[in-house]
């Protein structure tokens, strides 16, 4: 028996990994209590996700454990051993914003709660690969230096610039920059996962993601880009376009896609890796381009508005190079683009929500 441990298995990366891991044959378990709710309220709760992959998952084993919980988590570990193939680690308290309103909390989940998991698989299963879902905001506001040009729709950058035709590669530094809080808890973390890597020779590579999309998300208005926006274009709901005219850009990469790059590390894992990973050239948009998009395939325009302040950290540009992950693992690639990504999105949503209106309709009707 072959056992990956998923964090954060009822979340949007989490969940996708099981049903990936599982369908090639590994036992699952996953550890989630829901924090989401706790982060967001009701409306972000993975707890539909969880009852899903309980119920359609026959390899699927749900531990309600908090990772900042240092014993529960080594009971865990304890339980399986050696029998333990790939840590698969993607919980976290993800906002810039909710950071800032309780930084211990968001410092103890992002970045304690890594060191019990990299303890733990030290401990118990040190020849399993250790895979974190990290962030580009380790890379804190060093991006907005970049010498961006305006165009009608985005901000770019030049293809005579080094990063211009591929998008930002691992060689960024981390250092001298606002990161926000969120970013600074998730650098510990990073830096943490490496040096178990360096310093102990666990397998362990940090995913530097950009913006992680897809149907499973449960989008809210601090976090889950796509996702939220179209559930407001969806719903009906006001969404807000903070700073930068409208035009930052992003880029999004499937949580399929993602995940099928967990894989390829699993099958083939190296020490103390890091990759940024995200949709990169081939996967972008900036807010005005996304909020198109949606209206587009609702068949309406948006309720939204534009607040001239940007969050504070934020990225004005962002799109990754993944050229260092294709060289390493070149039979990975992938499948979704945009529209691909959004029509999905769209369709999961309103899946969801169609229990929630049919109730409405029938207490007014």
């Amino acid at each position: 028996m072959s056992v990956a441990i998923i964090t954060g298995s009822a979340g949007l990366i989490g969940a996708e990994a099981t049903r990936f891991f599982a369908e090639r044959g590994l036992e699952i378990v996953g550890i989630d209590n829901d924090m989401r709710s706790v982060f967001f309220g009701p409306e972000a709760s993975t707890a539909w996700s969880r009852d899903r992959l309980i119920a359609e998952v026959r390899s699927y084993r749900h531990v309600d454990a908090d990772i900042r919980d240092k014993s529960a988590i080594d009971r865990v570990f304890s339980a399986y051993g050696k029998a333990i193939a790939v840590v698969i680690h993607s919980a976290a308290q993800p906002s810039h914003d909710w950071a800032a309103r309780d930084p211990e909390t968001d410092f103890t989940v992002n970045a304690n709660g890594t060191l019990n998991l990299l303890q733990a698989t030290r401990r118990h299963c040190p020849d399993a690969p250790f895979i974190f879902t990290s962030t580009n905001k380790v890379y804190g506001d060093t991006p907005n230096r970049l010498p961006l040009v305006e165009q009608e729709l985005r901000w770019e950058l030049p293809d005579s610039h080094p990063w211009g035709r591929h998008g930002i590669d691992e060689t960024m530094s981390i250092d001298m920059t606002l990161h926000s809080l969120f970013g600074a808890s998730k650098a510990a973390a990073d830096v943490l996962v490496q040096e178990y890597g360096r310093y102990f020779g666990l397998k362990t590579a940090c995913f530097r993601g950009g913006c992680l999309t897809g149907p499973g998300h449960s989008g809210t208005k601090l976090h889950g880009f796509l996702a939220y926006l179209m559930q407001c274009a969806i719903t009906g709901k006001p969404y807000t376009v903070l700073g930068y005219k409208g035009k930052q850009v992003r880029d999004n990469i499937h949580s399929f896609d993602l995940v099928n790059a967990f894989w390829h590390f699993y099958r083939q894992p190296r020490s103390a890796e890091v990759y940024n990973i995200g949709g990169g050239r081939h996967a972008n948009c900036s807010m005005l381009e996304a909020i198109r998009a949606c209206e587009r395939i609702v068949g309406r325009p948006m309720n939204w508005s534009y607040d001239e302040a940007n969050r504070v950290g934020d990225h004005i540009w962002w799109i990754s190079d993944v050229r260092r992950f294709r060289a390493h693992y070149p039979d990975w690639t992938f499948r979704y683009d945009i529209d691909a990504m959004l029509a999905e999105i769209h369709d999961g949503i309103a899946e969801r929500l169609a229990p929630r209106v049919r109730r409405t309709l029938g207490a007014t009707g």
